[in-house]
């Protein structure tokens, strides 16, 4: 036990020092590109440099495989993500517009559907990097997947609290309905690939499918458009949508499926100090 113990450190210091180097390319990629190309380009550019250095860390650092990353199942996982996020973010549309809260002022333009497309699926791609690929999982195989569900939702909505708009019910709300929505899809499957997926359908459908503001950013061109009138509780406020209540409560319900689904399939990691040898060399190894 004391040997799987020790190579699990080493594992989860190999993965801290990937991280810590994929974090400083990302940071500094952004800051050499802020204001020389269009944003859209940026945040595609930045994406790809994330997953690239994500891929980079596993193989040399860790010294692993990341079976996160494999292509078995990857169209369909992707795609059942892709359909769960637009297919809830339009379930929150219906509900406001059932409660009166939501009012349709008219078609918009596909000219945005593209550039919103390429901006959500960087973001999502960049986050979920970021939250799920490394952090939750570092977290897990440390701490177990409940305590991993904890932080990194924790973190998901602190970060989003210097966003335009936001306050303290905005970032509660991020880290209730997306982080662990976002978990969830992470621990069921062990891929990044639904995570990835979901995120991406929930912000092309926020921004270039119904013109609303994503986490408090300007509202861009989009197919539809509508406003939202009535208390902050439901319209979100400044921030949008993803801080209504009815988000808040659709999302956590999804991802409470998903848990349960983790839960079923026996896909729970337990803490460190818990798991016996066999599990623990398990988590250790996948050597390339």
């Amino acid at each position: 036990m004391q040997i799987e113990t020790k190579e699990t450190w080493k594992q989860l210091g190999r993965g801290a020092m990937s991280f810590l180097i994929a974090f400083a390319v990302v940071l500094i990629l952004a800051r050499v590109i802020h204001g020389r190309i269009p944003n859209f380009a940026g945040v595609v550019i930045i994406a790809v440099a994330a997953w690239a250095a994500y891929f980079a860390g596993s193989r040399w650092i860790e010294r692993r495989c990341p079976p996160e990353l494999k292509p078995p199942g990857r169209i369909a996982e992707f795609s059942e993500g892709l359909g769960i996020g637009i297919g809830l973010f339009a379930g929150v549309m219906a509900v406001l517009w059932v409660a009166g809260v939501y009012h349709p002022t008219g078609w918009g333009t596909f000219a945005g559907l593209g550039t919103g497309a390429l901006v959500a699926l960087g973001v999502a791609t960049l986050e979920e990097v970021i939250f799920r690929a490394y952090l939750f999982r570092l977290l897990s195989m440390a701490t177990g997947t409940w305590i991993a569900v904890l932080v990194t939702s924790a973190l998901f909505g602190a970060v989003h609290a210097a966003n335009p708009g936001a306050n303290l019910f905005s970032s509660l709300a991020i880290a209730l309905e997306a982080g662990v929505i976002l978990a969830g899809a992470y621990a069921v499957t062990g891929r990044l690939w639904m995570p990835i997926g979901l995120h991406a359908g929930w912000n092309f459908a926020e921004g270039a499918l119904f013109g609303m503001s994503v986490s408090g950013g300007p509202e861009s061109a989009a197919l539809s458009h509508g406003i939202l009138r009535g208390p902050t509780i439901l319209t979100g406020g400044a921030f949008g949508p993803e801080a209504s209540i009815v988000a808040v409560l659709l999302c956590l319900a999804v991802g409470v499926i998903l848990l349960w689904h983790t839960v079923r399939l026996a896909q729970v990691e337990h803490p460190m100090w818990k798991r016996g040898p066999a599990t623990a060399t398990t988590m250790v190894t996948g050597i390339c």
